[in-house]
């Protein structure tokens, strides 16, 4: 199955969020984290769908981005993306959205290390030098 291209969501509440179903480089990344925080962007990945959002102000609204294109809330995770970054750097397992104590994750933290490489796994497929 050949997946979707990139798209712009043109909305709003979400000024800025792009939809990755196939590549996106760091170069564009680094756009998108100079117009908000400098170094870093926010992002929301669909472990189950295997793309993700970024770009934008809050994950929240990414996350419900893709919650109207068709994902489900359980495979939403949210990370900090450091396009300057290689290695461990890169990603950052931080987001409110992923307090979720009935599934065992207290913390804003992505707690589960199976979870942590299967979301690295994608972003690094999804992520382009």
């Amino acid at each position: 199955r050949r997946p979707l291209p990139n798209r712009l969501v043109f909305d709003p509440m979400s000024e800025g969020t792009r939809i990755v179903s196939d590549r996106i480089g760091r170069a564009e990344l680094t756009v998108l984290a100079e117009e908000r925080f400098g170094d870093m962007v926010k992002a929301v990945v669909d472990v189950g769908r295997r793309i993700m959002a970024v770009g934008g102000e809050l994950q929240s609204d990414q996350e419900a981005q893709l919650l109207e294109d068709g994902s489900r809330q359980s495979d939403l995770w949210g990370i900090n993306l450091y396009p300057a970054e290689r290695g461990e750097g890169f990603i950052e397992f931080d987001s409110m959205i992923n307090v979720r104590p009935s599934v065992g994750n207290r913390s804003r933290s992505v707690e589960d290390p199976a979870l942590r490489r299967r979301l690295t796994e994608i972003v690094h497929s999804l992520v382009t030098d």
